[in-house]
């Protein structure tokens, strides 16, 4: 049972789903300087709904160093932060607005939704 599908029609009549472009990580290339390059799947539209942190997310990550502007991202899909045995370094997600926005933390994992903070990139 989804139930962020569920909860999700309450929500979205306050904030509305957006329409997202994800990008998933597959990792990077080495070049020849030895500086990387980070490789990212196809852009895939995906509903998703941005939401302030709450206080608890913001006291969960406090000891983590995350810096800059940061949401929770609510996903009807899959996405992933870092990734060290993949060698992926998280997933991008496109604002309609035109902002990125890096997957910092998977907070909740489910097979038909996703919850992440994610750190704005511009």
């Amino acid at each position: 049972m989804n139930l962020n599908a569920i909860v999700s029609r309450a929500i979205s009549a306050i904030n509305p789903n957006q329409l997202v472009m994800v990008q998933a990580s597959t990792g990077y290339t080495t070049n020849v300087d030895g500086s990387r390059t980070p490789s990212y799947l196809p852009a895939v539209k995906v509903r998703g709904q941005l939401q302030p942190l709450s206080f608890s997310d913001i006291q969960q990550i406090e000891g983590m160093n995350l810096q800059g502007v940061r949401q929770r991202i609510y996903l009807n899909g899959s996405i992933e932060g870092l990734v060290r045995g993949k060698k992926a370094g998280g997933d991008l997600i496109t604002t309609p607005d035109g902002r990125v926005w890096k997957v910092a933390l998977v907070t909740e994992a489910w097979p038909d939704w996703t919850s992440a903070v994610v750190t704005l990139q511009d």
